[in-house]
């Protein structure tokens, strides 16, 4: 094919454009799952046992053993649950992403593929705003609510907790993006025009 000017542009050019932008996407979901999964074995292993001085009697003190765990709080619970869910619809993606162009039926793949990253962004957004709204009342306590705070006291639990919420965010970024990258791939002009002919 030649160009205005004369010179020679080789077809391929546009399939290599779509193949880096897939591979984009794809190694944009690999992070996205690495992100959501060391979150939640971090949030799924966090755990600190202490032990407390609760009263003397006399000289002697008595201690009681207190161990703070993410299963302890919903919340934590709902974090790992969505986390979880976020890695494995990243890991069926990845799958789905290599294996499936030759599986697509009627332009479904992508639209499917689309309404899912929606659904898991949806999903790991309500889990990080849940466990964001419980580490800061384990962090500063509430004194209306006469509860007190915990991270003065279980300060290791409390830190693992805070860096699996960091990381939840950065997946949460890296999945907004997924979804907005699939929703302008379903939607391309040519992708239609394609589909309804």
């Amino acid at each position: 094919m030649a160009s205005e000017n004369g010179e020679k542009v080789e077809s391929g050019a546009v399939p290599e454009t779509k193949a880096k932008k897939n591979w984009v996407l794809l190694s944009l979901r690999v992070v996205a799952f690495l992100v959501t999964a060391s979150a939640t074995l971090v949030m799924a292993l966090n755990k600190q046992t202490k032990s407390f001085v609760v009263a003397t009697v006399g000289s002697t003190p008595i201690r009681a053993t207190i161990s703070a765990k993410f299963n302890q709080t919903p919340a934590f619970v709902f974090f790992v649950i969505a986390n979880g869910n976020a890695s494995l619809h990243n890991l069926v993606m990845i799958v789905v992403d290599v294996l499936g162009p030759q599986y697509d039926y009627k332009g479904l793949r992508l639209a499917s593929i689309a309404i899912l990253d929606m659904m898991t962004m949806a999903l790991a957004s309500a889990g990080d705003g849940a466990a964001t709204f419980m580490a800061e009342l384990g962090r500063n306590g509430n004194s209306h609510a006469r509860w007190d705070k915990i991270c003065d006291k279980f300060e290791t639990y409390c830190n693992r907790g805070g860096a699996a919420l960091i990381v939840s965010f950065i997946g949460f970024i890296l999945l907004l993006i997924i979804s907005l990258m699939s929703i302008i791939k379903l939607l391309k002009p040519n992708r239609i025009n394609h589909v309804s002919s």
